[in-house]
């Protein structure tokens, strides 16, 4: 099993490689327990922090972990989990092939363990879909499309791109954010499915360990309350940008939008808040609160974690419970919980504070 299979386990080849060994699932879960920690690891940091930890050093057990890792995903069966744990996979390829690509020292081989640029293009079948030009790439229109559905930012919509026969001109970051679509596509595709039962039983304590994490970050569901006073530092000052009317790039205005939205925000309520920024249009801030909230969509998106808010650099004046907790709305959730009920005034309920929500 080569090293290049186990860092990029979505790869053909790699499937290629385990069925090439005749490896037997069923035996594998019952009597490799290296193999099914790294798979429930996978999954974990999956929900906790969007990618998928560190790779194992033995590359046989890295590689096997993303086919168990995969039936643990279907054993809990819920479309949250499928959803993030696709993310999680395609953000680590990602972060892995653009090391390969900007990486050119002498001790590694990329023949081994390094995938470039035309690896990913071929693996996709996408050689004669892109071709390049000078210092940019043209991707076919039809190709286009489904890889950019899940990007809301308003810069991937087709009416913004400038599309000359046919094609959209890319730079060579947005192409390998197109590759990296395409590759959650591909791991996403399938789940869940259906798990043997000899499989399943072997493998039911870490689904429940699974489940039981799941549990305690799915906060998106009954929280209809807003309370800023409680927002999480993050959260805190990206509204206050808002309301200075400042402008907030992409990811900040992603990361607030769907913080709302998840604490039970309507799209006019959002929209309203956009509209102190002199940069303010209400149909795209409208379409994008859409997008997230999954209304013109297929996917209801959630706020990001904490481990990508740091990425970003949106995390910011973090307190004592921000070192203990995984997510913003996990940060809400526990300050709802430790609140008085006196404390749980509903901004929207507030007609001075609602004023002060839209900028009047």
């Amino acid at each position: 099993m080569q090293r290049l299979h186990a860092r990029y386990p979505f790869l053909e080849a790699a499937r290629e490689s385990v069925a090439t060994e005749a490896v037997d699932l069923a035996t594998v879960v019952e009597q490799d327990r290296a193999v099914v920690d790294r798979a429930r690891q996978r999954v974990i940091t999956a929900l906790e922090g969007g990618e998928t930890g560190d790779q194992h050093r033995d590359a046989r057990i890295e590689l096997l972990s993303y086919p168990v890792a995969r039936v643990l995903v279907s054993m809990v069966g819920e479309r949250v989990l499928v959803r993030k744990y696709a993310r999680a996979e395609a953000a680590t390829a990602y972060e892995r092939f653009t090391a390969d690509m900007t990486d050119t020292t002498e001790l590694k081989s990329v023949e081994t363990t390094g995938l470039a640029l035309e690896d990913l293009l071929t693996e996709f079948d996408l050689g004669d879909d892109v071709r390049e030009t000078g210092d940019e790439y043209r991707i076919d229109v039809g190709t286009y499309l489904p890889l950019a559905e899940d990007l809301w930012d308003d810069e991937w919509r087709l009416v913004n791109q400038p599309l000359e026969a046919g094609e959209v001109p890319v730079d060579e970051d947005e192409l390998l954010t197109l590759l990296r679509e395409a590759i959650r596509g591909r791991i996403e595709d399938g789940l869940p499915f259906e798990v043997p039962e000899a499989i399943a039983t072997a493998l039911e304590d870490d689904a429940d360990e699974i489940r039981e994490v799941l549990a305690d970050l799915d906060m998106t569901q009954d929280i209809d309350t807003v309370v800023p006073d409680l927002f999480p530092p993050c959260m805190t000052a990206l509204l206050d940008q808002i309301q200075k009317g400042e402008h907030l790039p992409h990811h900040s205005r992603f990361a607030i939008t769907a913080f709302l939205t998840s604490i039970g925000m309507t799209t006019d309520e959002i929209v309203d808040l956009y509209r102190v920024n002199s940069s303010f249009g209400e149909e795209m801030t409208r379409y994008q609160t859409d997008h997230i909230r999954g209304d013109s969509s297929p996917t209801e998106y959630s706020a990001p974690s904490c481990a990508t808010m740091q990425s970003y650099g949106d995390c910011v004046n973090k307190d004592d419970l921000c070192e203990r907790i995984p997510h913003p709305m996990a940060y809400y959730e526990q300050r709802i919980d430790d609140a008085d009920d006196e404390e749980l005034e509903d901004w929207r309920e507030s007609d001075d504070d609602g004023q002060s929500a839209s900028g009047d």
